[in-house]
């Protein structure tokens, strides 16, 4: 039974008891339910914010392993990336050098293996963000490595043919020249003899008597063998790793297209053919297809204090023989 309640009636000075409507205790009733209710939908938001489920401590476990693991990973591939970048740069600045290859494009090292596509399905995936950047950077690393060890199945091609190319390489002076006395106009800008302007010279000019023999000056094949506009009799040599060779103005051509020659062989005579002003031979090297000084290749003949005599000598602004 409930409680009478009861309030005080200060014009009768006395206790009268209190009748409760139905709406009265209609209300009270809604407002403890509400009440309750809301402390419930309190207590209940807390505990799902602030107190985890066993599953989800487990996946908390789990993806903190995890993301312990990439971060390991991703130290590892960065050390990996130092000692690459350090094998890329002897590469191009040590070992290619030697041999004179050119270093791998930058493009080429760096590009990827995966199309956008592959890794825009990853996204969709569990920890998408971690896998995705793992796998990018794996596919880099991949692909550098693949790049790199490519080259250097090339480089060992090229210590393999070395001493092929030590013999083909131009290295000698075509003529006689012991005293350097033969050593006329040089390469770069000379006096045309005939035009009396100025004209690049692509070549080197050694002066010798009608019928001094030419020498080849590296292991090669002929490819070319006769008369040229301006060259007179002339012979190209071809001698692989891209070296040619030309000789200019010769009195007597001693070889033939297609033929090989050695180092130091009698591949014709000095002359006057062409369009020249006196017996001599203008030779010419050719690297990659563009004409170079010839003088950066009679290291196998010239002694450092000779060959400073001869740069000297060659440098000369005097006029050409042709």
């Amino acid at each position: 039974m409930a409680k009478k309640k009861f309030h005080f009636n200060p014009e009768s000075l006395s206790y009268e008891e209190i009748e409760h409507t139905i709406l009265h205790k209609v209300k009270r009733l809604l407002i403890h339910l509400f009440s309750g209710v809301s402390l419930g939908a309190g207590f209940f938001f807390i505990f799902v914010t602030f107190v985890a489920s066993p599953e989800e401590k487990q996946l908390s476990q789990e993806r903190n392993r995890l993301h312990a693991q990439y971060k390991l990973l991703e130290r590892s591939m960065d050390d990996m990336y130092a000692v690459l970048r350090d094998l890329q740069q002897r590469d191009d600045n040590l070992y290619r050098v030697i041999f004179q290859a050119d270093p791998i494009p930058y493009a080429l090292r760096t590009v990827g293996s995966r199309d956008s596509e592959y890794y825009k399905q990853l996204l969709a995936m569990t920890n998408s963000e971690i896998a995705v950047e793992t796998t990018r950077k794996f596919d880099a690393l991949r692909k550098q490595f693949y790049i790199q060890s490519k080259s250097y199945d090339d480089l060992v091609k090229m210590a393999q043919n070395q001493e092929k190319m030590l013999q083909s390489i131009p290295a000698i002076m075509p003529v006689l020249n012991k005293d350097l006395k033969q050593t006329a106009s040089g390469y770069g800008w000379r006096i045309d003899p005939i035009y009396r302007t100025r004209r690049f010279h692509e070549g080197m000019d050694f002066t010798a008597p009608t019928g001094t023999d030419i020498f080849a000056t590296g292991k090669g094949r002929v490819t070319f063998a006769g008369w040229r506009q301006g060259y007179g009799n002339t012979v190209m040599i071809d001698h692989g790793f891209n070296y040619k060779t030309l000789y200019a103005h010769m009195h007597m051509i001693g070889v033939r297209v297609g033929q090989q020659v050695n180092r130091g062989e009698v591949i014709g005579k000095v002359g006057n053919t062409g369009k020249s002003t006196g017996p001599h031979l203008h030779y010419e090297v050719h690297y990659r297809g563009q004409p170079t000084n010839p003088q950066h290749y009679y290291f196998l003949d010239l002694s450092p204090e000779e060959y400073d005599q001869m740069v000297q000598l060659s440098n000369n602004a005097g006029q050409m023989f042709d």
